[in-house]
């Protein structure tokens, strides 16, 4: 199974509402996809989500940076993978979005070769995950509704965005426990929005007031991996590593430190699967906790992170919603959805038949 060629497409897709974070509002998603064909007629599909603020990836240069691997690595055989991922990820700097997609085309070939579904290929049995569901950035108001109406819909898991207005982050929160008390499990993600000294000070006002939160994602900048190490300190609710991890070296970087209590790991920032299992082995080593999420993206590349997530036991919490947001699925076939749940299909690799014209 050699490669024969690397094409990639730009998909829009408008959003059912917009999704707002501390460092983005988002009404639509351009994801560029992709197809790795191969000699003997089978072809792999993955998806990149460009998010600038995040990854520092665009659409040009997630469009450039595929085609520069396919330059680097197109001949190469599928069955020789150690070689072929070690050369997809040191033909360039960076623009792990971009890698990301071909690394997720490349694991859909591989397991169409043995017959399974990319799950079962990495070693996963289960079927099914439970997504949280995420509640954008608004009102205390308007949050508290939006609550209630995703609980209603049977979520057990919500994903509040927060951050920039410590203040205001305590309103909101304290609006959205007072529709549904402590029958769901509440998440709180900053986004990098506030201080270390904010996020202590929002984490004592919630405990003050007798509000549970299962976790605190990304309550820091990226990069302040000692703020993030003195708000896990000062707060017993976990705290959960997101924009700061993007490798293998920052997962043990911040093993070593102390910390955080879990990482989020999503294919975008890592590079693909390829690497996220490295990440996962850091972290079950440290007995750290993960959670896999993604950035706005659709079916096809959050199909490639959930059969990630269900193959490895230390991924404990899904973060898998971002096609519920989505209008339209681009891809024939993949992920679907029951509710809550991200279901599996038993058709080969990501269980993508095609792409739409």
């Amino acid at each position: 199974m050699k490669i024969t060629d690397i094409t990639h497409k730009t998909v829009t897709v408008p959003l059912l509402f917009p999704f707002k974070t501390a460092l983005r509002t988002v009404k639509q998603i351009e994801n560029v996809l992709v197809t790795v064909a191969t000699d003997d007629g089978h072809c792999g599909y993955g998806g990149a989500a460009p998010t600038a603020v995040i990854t520092g990836d665009t659409l040009a240069s997630i469009r450039g940076g595929i085609e520069h691997i396919r330059d680097n690595i197109i001949g190469m055989d599928i069955a020789s993978a150690e070689d072929l991922f070690q050369k997809l990820n040191r033909c360039l700097i960076g623009n792990m979005s971009a890698k990301a997609a071909v690394d997720m085309a490349i694991y859909d070939l591989l397991a169409k070769a043995q017959a399974v579904p990319l799950y079962r290929f990495l070693g996963g049995t289960v079927k099914s995950l439970e997504t949280d569901i995420t509640i954008s950035l608004d009102t205390p108001e308007k949050m508290a509704a939006d609550s209630l109406e995703k609980v209603a819909r049977g979520f057990t898991y919500l994903k509040i965005k927060v951050g920039n207005n410590p203040e205001l982050d305590i309103q909101r929160l304290q609006a959205i426990h007072g529709e549904v008390g402590d029958q769901v499990k509440i998440r709180i993600d900053a986004n990098q929005g506030w201080t270390p000294k904010e996020a202590v000070l929002v984490g004592n006002a919630l405990a003050d007031r007798g509000i549970n939160i299962e976790l605190l994602e990304q309550p820091v900048a990226a990069r302040d991996f000692s703020g993030l190490r003195f708000v896990r300190e000062q707060l017993s609710v976990p705290v959960v590593a997101d924009e700061s991890v993007f490798s293998p070296q920052d997962a043990l970087d911040l093993v070593q430190m102390g910390a955080a209590d879990g990482f989020n790991i999503k294919l975008m920032k890592c590079g693909g699967i390829y690497n996220a299992i490295k990440i996962a082995a850091i972290a079950d080593a440290a007995g750290i906790p993960c959670m896999v999420g993604s950035m706005m993206e659709s079916h096809l590349s959050v199909g490639a992170a959930a059969h990630f997530a269900a193959s490895r036991s230390i991924v404990t919490r899904f973060d898998l919603d971002a096609p519920l947001f989505c209008s339209a699925n681009p891809a024939v076939g993949g992920i679907f959805y029951q509710g809550s749940k991200v279901c599996f299909t038993d058709t080969p690799g990501l269980g993508v038949e095609s792409l739409h014209n």
